[in-house]
């Protein structure tokens, strides 16, 4: 859990601190690393205790697995769900085509094409993202102390 708080701080940096002053889209992609590795820590978590607990009988090997064994532990948990999808597209965020927008300006935004579909992250989406990952965290803390 301690790991996963230091993520979220870096990340909290990251947005609040360093995309306000230097408005690049590199801070933005760093930010989504920055969370991708936090929901991988959060992930390893869940299946372990789950494991533990006996509520599954082991930890997937790949990657794909294990979103899918944490997706069925919290089936019915809207934001947590939402939460993996960013996940997906965050994991593939690297080889994807981007194009960067206004940068140096105010309303830096990135441009991803993931699935077939143009994502304009900016500042407002990436506040989405943040509150999102906010309750995640929290889903996390209340489902390790159960």
């Amino acid at each position: 859990m301690e790991e996963i708080i230091q993520e979220k701080i870096s990340a909290d940096h990251l947005l609040y601190v360093s995309l306000k002053y230097t408005k690049t889209c590199d801070v933005i992609i760093n930010l989504l690393l920055r969370w991708r590795k936090m929901i991988e820590t959060a992930i390893n978590a869940i299946l372990k205790h789950a494991k533990k607990k006996k509520k599954i009988s082991s930890i997937p090997a790949n990657p794909i697995g294990q979103i899918e064994s944490v997706r069925k532990l919290f089936k019915k948990d809207q934001n947590f769900q939402e939460v993996m999808d960013m996940y997906e597209m965050f994991r593939k965020i690297e080889e994807l085509r981007k194009e960067r927008i206004g940068e140096f300006r105010k309303n830096v935004t990135l441009k991803v094409f993931y699935l077939g579909e143009e994502i304009n992250i900016n500042l407002d989406k990436l506040k989405l993202y943040a509150e999102k990952l906010e309750k995640f965290i929290s889903t996390v803390k209340q489902f390790h102390s159960s």
